[in-house]
């Protein structure tokens, strides 16, 4: 189906935005999904890209009438196996299973099968058969010694599928394989054999400096401790804590502290004693002659 210039475009740019965020950010995936089933939902691309963004965020249902749609409007059976896998998403394994033998996994190419063996082998699981698990993944794709791209995600599966059943050092060499194809790190293969290998992980980050810091809280009491003592006993400085604490007073935002301050500096005490003494004289003066006036008014 063939749309104008201007709506093409805007569809292209949201199916753009799907692929991009619908590993890091699938619910932002879908809902660029769903503008773009607005615009075009007569086109198959738009329905896949609506399909697979559902079925990122789980909703199972949803994407298997996505992906329906569009294997109605190009015919491809491409889309099968992971219909098959919605089917387990929806607490039904056994119709997944039935689709692993219809005649549209015959039309699948190699890497279409292979997960269509993937599929069915989680079937098995779901339905707690261990042992058909672990058959359904024996194949030439599992023995081959080629590398392909599903390779290491078969590998993992068979390995894990062991390990379920409590066959582990079957389960140990084929994490070893699988960690051998998988180039990319798409799996956890590495971590899952250094468990079985009973291998611990320290945290790299952590440094000496917390150790330091812990033997100083040891120790600093005992510092404290003699310092307290040491300070309580001396009487000079019990003096000088004393004459800070009074200089931090006056040295706050008090101008009349500040300008006796400033007087002090360049005054002779002597002079000072002096000028104190003439003024007690003249207030005794001044008190005597108000006396003796207080007496001639009483008597007039």
């Amino acid at each position: 189906m063939s749309l104008p210039k201007g709506l093409a475009e805007e569809v292209s740019k949201n199916l753009v935005m799907v692929a991009r965020l619908i590993d890091e950010d699938p619910e932002q995936a879908y809902a660029y999904s769903r503008i773009a089933l607005r615009l075009a939902s007569r086109v198959a691309a738009v329905r896949e890209a609506a399909g697979f963004a559902a079925y990122a965020n789980q909703k199972y249902a949803e994407a298997i009438a996505e992906f329906r749609a569009a294997k109605r409007m190009t015919g491809s059976v491409e889309l099968w196996p992971v219909i098959a896998d919605c089917e387990r998403g929806l607490g039904r394994p056994e119709r997944a299973l039935a689709m692993a033998g219809e005649p549209e996994v015959q039309k699948l190419d190699k890497a279409g099968q292979v997960e269509m063996r993937l599929v069915a082998a989680g079937a098995r699981r779901d339905m707690d058969q261990l042992d058909a698990a672990i058959v359904t993944l024996q194949s030439p794709e599992l023995a081959s010694s080629s590398v392909q791209p599903w390779t290491a995600r078969l590998r993992y599966a068979y390995a894990d599928a062991l390990l379920a059943a409590g066959r582990e050092d079957e389960a140990r060499e084929w994490f070893a394989k699988t960690l051998e194809a998988d180039k990319d790190g798409a799996t956890d293969a590495s971590d899952r054999l250094a468990e079985l290998d009973g291998v611990e992980f320290v945290d790299a980050s952590a440094d000496d400096s917390d150790v330091d810091v812990e033997d100083e809280d040891e120790v600093e009491p005992e510092f404290e401790a003699e310092f307290d003592d040491e300070d309580d006993d001396d009487p000079e400085v019990v003096a000088a804590e004393r004459a800070s604490d009074q200089a931090e007073y006056y040295d706050e935002d008090d101008d009349e502290y500040e300008g006796d301050a400033a007087v002090d500096v360049d005054v002779d005490v002597t002079d000072e004693v002096v000028v104190l003494d003439e003024d007690e004289d003249e207030d005794d003066d001044r008190q005597g002659d108000d006396r003796r006036d207080a007496g001639v008014r009483d008597d007039g």
